[in-house]
């Protein structure tokens, strides 16, 4: 497995997959681990009068894709959709099969491709150290921002090399 690489100049690291994480069961259950057991071991933190967790989600988008194929079976038409959440995500491709006047207007049958959706969390960590970083996870690479101490990196690294649907 590579190790993520340090870009000149910059705090910023990134890691491609090897292959894209299966689905948005296993995404998704991914980022409730990393918020709810704090792997990274990331601290609360205090500021300017608010108290915030270790670890939160600071932007998430979750996109769907589907195309259109008329009965002879020849692709007609594509879209995609984008949601804010995984329960949107979830709803949304129920609500794009289910929309009888988007199949007339297209004159064929919708299919969802989730091979092709997309889906992406920013995370924001406090580190013990005091330091603020940003792990963005996304369904085919990693990348790791805004942090000073190499120690954060090789901490992330240890992490990720650790999950298997990360490998």
């Amino acid at each position: 497995m590579p190790d993520f690489r340090p870009r000149p100049n910059t705090k910023k690291s990134s890691r491609r997959l090897k292959t894209p994480i299966a689905g948005i069961a296993a995404f998704s259950a991914i980022i409730r681990s990393l918020v709810y057991t704090n792997p990274l071991g990331c601290t609360s933190y205090n500021s300017h009068l608010r108290a915030y967790p270790p670890v939160q989600k600071v932007r998430e988008m979750y996109t769907a894709k589907f195309e259109y194929r008329n009965g002879k079976g020849k692709r007609i038409g594509t879209t995609i959709e984008m949601y804010d959440s995984v329960e949107g995500y979830e709803t949304g491709i129920s609500a794009v099969i289910a929309n009888m006047a988007n199949r007339e207007a297209h004159r064929g049958k919708v299919k969802h491709l989730p091979a092709a959706d997309l889906f992406s969390v920013m995370m924001k960590c406090h580190d013990p150290n005091n330091e603020l970083y940003y792990l963005n996870i996304a369904r085919d690479r990693m990348t790791l921002t805004s942090y000073s101490d190499d120690a954060i990196r090789k901490k992330v690294e240890k992490w990720v090399d650790s999950v298997p649907e990360l490998a």
